[in-house]
Order: C-alpha cells, then structure tokens, then sequence
C-alpha cells in the first residue's frame, strides 16, 4: 500500500465502515429474517412456489453470491477513490 495521509486513511476507512454495515444488514436480513418470516412468506407464490420455501432453498443462496461480487466492486472503487487500490498485474512475471 501507498504511503497516504491520515485524513484520507479516515476517510478511506468511513466509506469502508459504511459498506461493510450495509452488507452485515443485508446479509442478516436474508439469513436470519427471510428465514424467521418464512411461514408468512408462504401466503405468497414465486413461479409456483410459497415464497418463504423458495428464500429458504435458492433466494438467500443467491443474494449471497451477489452480496459478495457487489462488496468486492465496491470495494475496488472506494480503493481506487483514495489511492490505496493495490496494482493490477497483467498476469506476467519479469
């Protein structure tokens, strides 16, 4: 990592803060909260299932999946925003 100052370290570290609550709320909302709700859920269909067992069997696997390849390229761009985003290598040692 660069050498970089300490207002922008604090401000590298708030906007990291920041995306890492959201996918921690994200992520309890679909793990423990579809879940918790799910017989509720179930009053309603998705393409012929109750809803409560599709979240349950396929909906939070995928919203996880892009819950993790959303926070990477976020990530990535708050980095490259303050200077701290590690070198792209084009895949060929000298």
């Amino acid at each position: 990592m660069t050498h970089v100052d300490q207002s922008t370290r604090e401000a590298h570290w708030a906007k990291t803060k920041g995306l890492m609550i959201t996918t921690l709320i994200i992520w309890f909302i679909f793990s423990y909260l579809v879940h918790w709700f799910a017989d509720s859920l179930n009053a309603v269909s998705f393409l012929g299932f109750p809803l409560g067992f599709y979240m349950a069997a396929q909906g939070s696997l995928v919203i996880f999946v892009v819950l993790i390849f959303w926070f990477a390229r976020r990530q990535h761009a708050i980095d490259v925003e303050h200077g701290v985003a590690e070198e792209e290598t084009s895949g060929q040692q000298n």
